[in-house]
């Protein structure tokens, strides 16, 4: 088991202004340990990143609104997600990670709670492939609520799996753009499968956030920009961003999340783009109020 760095703690001032009830649709709260212990068997162990430092966060940012994203190393034990989501007063949201054992009462007190969907993590590089056999019989039980499913996997498994993500009886998001690798191109078969699923399908989302992930070039980042940009010309009204916050599982010179949101102007150079990617689609999604 590694043991993750920390975020940069000296966060910087974006170059433009959040609109109003602006949300970051990807983040995690870990912990504290303390109060919070993560699971047993984990692959990686993140710092304690709590809800106050995502208050202090927020601030700099100009952000409101944020979706809790369950991570693996707290497995399913959403309670540090949930306890965030109760303390924000109705700006928060979440997604949980669950498994075969969850009831219908489970999923309906998780509903209650303010999750909005599930997410599975098929990250190889910390030793999960993807199983959507499980994926199915999961989202059967949550199709009810109206809920949504977050795949977070590699590019490679996006063409293995693109007719299943296609197939799949809920909304489907995909984190990180599919993790494609900007060195090969946004002709990629992954990428341009992915954009395809996003044009031809009416529930299909992206999350633009983790560019630090897809970058072959480093710091910042503007390579991940033309890939950005695709999916917004694909579906404007069903792209997401997220800070991704506090970067777990990241090597080498940890991002500054204010650089991250400056490439938001780049991604975006129209405004109303950009209002759309920040304001409107994840209300819609994750059910803010007006």
């Amino acid at each position: 088991m590694k043991y993750c760095q920390g975020p940069d703690p000296k966060t910087k001032t974006p170059n433009f202004k959040a609109p109003p009830r602006a949300c970051d649709a990807h983040c995690h709260v870990f912990g504290p340990s303390e109060k919070f212990p993560f699971a047993e068997g984990r692959s990686y162990t993140p710092p304690d990143s709590s809800f106050e430092a995502m208050q202090v966060l927020q601030n700099v940012l100009g952000i409101e609104r944020a979706v809790i994203v369950q991570a693996t190393c707290h497995g399913t034990d959403n309670t540090a997600a949930l306890d965030a989501i109760a303390r924000s007063k109705g700006r928060y949201r979440g997604v949980a990670i669950v498994d075969d054992t969850f009831t219908t009462n489970d999923f309906l007190r998780l509903n209650e709670g303010g999750m909005r969907g599930i997410r599975f993590s098929f990250a190889r590089h910390i030793g999960n492939a993807p199983d959507f056999e499980m994926v199915r019989r999961i989202t059967e039980k949550v199709e009810p609520l109206g809920w949504h499913v977050v795949i977070y996997m590699e590019a490679a498994d996006i063409v293995d799996n693109a007719d299943t993500l296609a197939d799949l009886p809920l909304p489907v998001v995909i984190d990180h753009m599919g993790r494609v690798k900007t060195e090969d191109g946004v002709d990629q078969e992954a990428f341009q499968l992915l954009l395809g699923l996003l044009r031809d399908k009416e529930d299909f989302w992206v999350k633009i956030c983790g560019a630090e992930r897809i970058s072959s070039g480093g710091a910042p980042f503007e390579d991940a920009v033309p890939f950005a940009q695709a999916c917004i010309a694909a579906a404007p009204d069903r792209v997401l961003w997220g800070t991704d916050w506090p970067h777990p599982n990241i090597e080498g010179l940890m991002p500054n999340d204010g650089d991250l949101m400056n490439l938001l102007s780049l991604h975006a150079p129209n405004e109303d783009d950009r209002n759309r990617v920040l304001v409107d689609n994840p209300a819609r999604l994750y059910g803010f109020p007006d």
